[in-house]
């Protein structure tokens, strides 16, 4: 099996929101068609530091990465937050999250950012067990206001 790691384009609107709601269904969300068409718009805008990676198996797009750069106040280099990952159920563990934030990270490196990061839910644990063996985990509790 071959597996790809590219850049989405323009045509690849229809995989990408399937992909993107599958991600968000995992999670118990939904976003409505204004924040589709919006996300949308800034991944393809070369002025936005938003990004989107899809993974390719045989021609079939089974998994996305979104990611996006931002300034922090301790580096002056640029940070990288992976936002969103998800590859499709039935090809879990064919290396395809890892391909993705493998790519996104050297991505990232080649736009001057010092490090990339990202949250998952504490009880992920397929998620985790990857996430393990690529990055170290931190000992920070995350806190939301709304």
């Amino acid at each position: 099996m071959s597996l790809t790691i590219r850049p989405v384009t323009p045509e690849d609107r229809a995989e990408w929101s399937r992909l993107w709601d599958a991600y968000l269904a995992f999670y118990g969300l939904t976003r409505g068609p204004e924040v589709h068409d919006v996300t949308w718009a800034r991944i393809l805008d070369p002025g936005e530091e938003m990004f989107s990676l899809l993974a390719e198996q045989d021609g079939r797009v089974i998994g996305l990465a979104n990611y996006l750069l931002h300034k922090s106040f301790w580096d002056i280099e640029p940070r990288c937050y992976l936002n969103d990952l998800y590859v499709d159920p039935d090809v879990r563990g064919s290396g395809a999250g890892r391909a993705l934030i493998e790519a996104l990270s050297a991505h990232a490196k080649d736009l001057g950012a010092v490090s990339t990061y990202w949250l998952t839910a504490e009880d992920n644990a397929p998620a985790r067990g990857l996430y393990d063996t690529l990055a170290e985990k931190t000992p920070f509790v995350h806190y939301r206001k709304v």
